[in-house]
């Protein structure tokens, strides 16, 4: 299917589930602007013990089982692009990272950046951020961390735009 990169065999009813349970996350970013009122509007209207994103975050876990998701990298930081800018995922690329105990590449924003944080272990942290969503604005740039364990990190990019830089 077009909207994986480097996943060939991803089955293309699990892209569309995947998308779909996406649907409702993806339209309320297009329709904001990327900012801490959107971090603060997803962490309302999608918490962490929403069934919404309980179901996104079991269906990461199974796609990273069945080998479809984070299937690049190695042990500590497997990574991988799911779902290219579409029409169809209101322009934004979604990616998962699987990351533990460890300080990623630097990278810039030039559109901004909205992460999923799902902690793993018990106690572990993105980028200081529990369990929940947080908005990286346009420009911003950062080293993405972990710390305190495991966390799987679903971030979406406006028009799929992201600099890295080191």
């Amino acid at each position: 299917m077009a909207d994986t990169v480097g996943q060939t065999e991803t089955p293309d009813n699990d892209l569309v589930h995947f998308r779909a349970l996406l649907k409702p996350v993806t339209t309320t970013i297009s329709q904001s602007k990327i900012d801490t009122d959107l971090e603060a509007r997803l962490n309302a209207d999608f918490p962490p013990s929403s069934a919404l994103f309980r179901e996104i975050e079991q269906t990461c876990h199974a796609a990273i089982a069945a080998g479809w998701m984070c299937s690049q990298g190695r042990e500590g930081r497997r990574f991988g692009r799911v779902l290219e800018p579409s029409s169809l995922t209101d322009d934004l690329s979604v990616d998962v990272v699987d990351l533990t105990d460890i300080v990623g590449p630097h990278h810039r924003h030039p559109t901004g950046e909205i992460c999923m944080v799902m902690p793993v272990t018990e106690g572990a942290h993105f980028d200081r951020h529990d369990a929940g969503w947080c908005v990286n604005s346009p420009g911003s740039a950062h080293h993405p961390t972990v710390t305190d364990g495991r966390a799987l990190v679903l971030y979406l990019l406006p028009g799929g735009e992201i600099e890295f830089t080191q």
